[in-house]
């Protein structure tokens, strides 16, 4: 989260870098800087930077891994359908309205894990 106390101007940084430099070390608390009042820069230290994104590598791992549980689970109830023949099979004439049906669902989903 970032902390309001925490936002600069980057005239600011410039004159006290050292100070600010100190404060990041200590507080481990990234650094906003402002350019005309819009953010445009944030200062993290070293260590904290790595730990974020040691984070965002483990959790992208887990996602990956959650996929790809889900892609084997949704292709064992497919060869589990198939083979006890819960299927339907396609034309060139029926395919239209099945690609059709597969986008409405998706849509559907969508729009559900979107709500709060």
């Amino acid at each position: 989260m970032i902390n309001l106390e925490n936002i600069h101007p980057l005239t600011d940084f410039k004159r006290n870098v050292k100070q600010f430099i100190e404060q990041i070390k200590a507080t481990k608390s990234p650094l906003i800087l402002t350019v005309n009042g819009k953010a445009e820069i944030v200062i993290q230290d070293a260590s904290s930077f790595q730990e974020m994104m040691r984070r965002l590598e483990s959790s992208e791992a887990e996602v990956r891994k959650l996929k790809l549980e889900a892609l084997q689970r949704d292709i064992a109830i497919g060869v589990e359908q198939l083979q006890n023949g819960q299927y339907r099979e396609y034309d060139d004439e029926s395919l239209p309205s099945l690609l059709q049906t597969i986008k409405e669902r998706g849509r559907r989903k969508l729009n559900l894990e979107e709500a709060p």
